[in-house]
């Protein structure tokens, strides 16, 4: 197994912007050939430089245009770079673009299903592509059918299908070939809340035989249950990619912490405000931050006993993905990027 399953480096794409849309932001780029002196161009990935190792679930988060789809495209080697190179699971996705596909699994956002075909058409079909066998089909087909809730409709025609069941047969469309590296853009888009629930729980079990898993999406509550990180793409360029707590750490401080009593609180906070910075605060609890609740929330607790308040929780109030996305979008609003 590679030591990285997903290596790019200044990995960037750029488009005409005669294709790229007028709405656009356009820039000369230097001459590269003759005649190419006039022409204007438009970056939708930006040098982006990434390291995802074997097993790991990563979400690629962004506003629309940010180039999400335009960085998966390349990984999957439909798109060539401008500059830059990647590679999955060790192969050069220009120079190995064969091998590149038969090692990932991709779902697009729309995916393209022909309806026509019966469900089972369809997966042999694809199956075939992917050079398996009649057998390895029919068990892989039954068994992923099976696993989504679409056994009943397993020779139904696809246009019968509800957008929610064309979702998942497209995902298991991707995943016929048992691929070591699955490329999702908004994989539960159109479901309903069991079906999304189904998804989520398959991606997760990936996880446990070294499957890799790049998901594109813009449900926030989606990407922070299922990643070990987040990359957040802003025009083009990763703008921050950690762990989801050491992003939470990082961009909203320190932790948030709430002591709640049984009575209302009757003066006992103006004596501990030397010790804590009170952000906000009811008729019995308050909400304070501390660089070192070690130290701190003890001595705190020791006060407030001595006060004779009546402690009934003191608790983190844990910080939104959302939080954190919104800062660094904003942010960089505020700052004209």
């Amino acid at each position: 197994m590679p030591e990285w399953m997903i290596l790019t480096e200044n990995l960037t794409k750029r488009f005409p912007c005669s294709t790229a849309g007028a709405e656009r932001d356009c820039t000369p780029l230097d001459a590269s050939g003759p005649g190419d002196e006039a022409l204007t161009w438009f970056t939708a990935v930006d040098r982006v430089t990434l390291k995802v190792p074997p097993g790991e679930i990563m979400a690629l988060l962004g506003p629309n245009g940010a180039g999400k789809t335009t960085t998966v495209r390349m990984l999957a080697s439909i798109l060539k770079p401008s500059e830059g190179w990647a590679r999955v699971a060790g192969f050069d996705t220009v120079h190995n673009a064969r091998q590149v596909r038969h090692t990932i699994g991709l779902l697009t956002e729309l995916p393209g299903l022909y309806l026509r075909m019966r469900a089972d058409e369809y997966l042999a079909f694809f199956g075939q592509l992917q050079g398996l066998s009649d057998e390895q089909i029919r068990q892989r087909t039954e068994s992923l059918m099976q696993r989504f809730g679409l056994a009943a409709a397993y020779r139904q025609r696809i246009a019968e299908y509800s957008k929610g069941m064309r979702q998942k047969l497209a995902l298991i469309r991707a995943m016929i070939h048992d691929p070591g590296l699955l490329l999702l853009d908004e994989p539960t888009s159109a479901m309903d809340p069991q079906s999304a629930k189904l998804v989520r729980d398959a991606i997760l079990d990936l996880r446990q035989d070294q499957r890799t898993v790049l998901v594109c999406t813009h449900n926030l509550t989606e990407a922070e249950l299922l990643a070990d990180r987040i990359a957040i793409i802003r025009r083009g360029q990763i703008v921050a990619l950690d762990t989801q707590a050491r992003l939470k750490t990082q961009l909203l401080g320190p932790p948030l912490l709430e002591v709640r009593l049984s009575h209302t609180l009757d003066g006992q906070l103006a004596d501990v405000t030397d010790l804590v910075e009170v952000e906000s605060s009811g008729d019995d609890w308050f909400r304070y931050r501390t660089p070192s609740p070690a130290t701190t929330n003890p001595a705190l607790l020791n006060r407030l006993a001595g006060l004779d308040a009546k402690v009934l929780t003191l608790s983190e109030v844990p910080g939104s993905l959302e939080d954190v996305y919104l800062r660094i979008v904003e942010g960089e609003d505020d700052d004209g990027c």
